[in-house]
């Protein structure tokens, strides 16, 4: 019993791995014979570990020809949620934010603090995508 909980637990450890580095990779994706490369898996256990993460719905797997030869492109379908986008945003230290509503007097739709904040954060943004290309 003990043996096939340390099977088990092996084979989790292995599909977070893959996980994880099919997620660092990004949305473009990988390729799983690559992964199986940097993980030093069979293409048989790594097929394995492929499907069982496409069947918990983590990854999307498509047959793609690389090279003469037809291969899987793993793409992570869900993304790990980046707070970085609202770690600057001014409502955290703003004095008036309990005060703040919808339909009140101050309000998130007419805050010039929030659109500053938003301008500055798409041009940061415009600039690193565009630098990227």
């Amino acid at each position: 019993m003990q043996q096939q909980n340390s099977k088990q637990n092996g084979v989790l450890d292995l599909t977070s791995r893959v996980y994880k580095l099919v997620v660092e990779l990004g949305k473009e994706g990988v390729l799983q014979s690559e992964l199986w490369k940097k993980l030093n898996l069979t293409s048989r256990d790594g097929s394995r570990l492929a499907i069982r993460l496409e069947k918990r719905g983590l990854v999307k797997r498509e047959r793609v020809l690389d090279n003469g030869r037809w291969t899987y492109k793993l793409t992570p379908l869900r993304l790990p949620i980046q707070i970085k986008s609202i770690e600057q945003a001014p409502c955290i230290t703003c004095v008036v934010e309990t005060k703040c509503a919808p339909n009140g007097i101050i309000t998130p739709y007419t805050c010039s603090k929030i659109v500053e904040w938003v301008k500055q954060d798409y041009v940061a943004n415009s600039q690193s995508s565009s630098e990227a290309m």
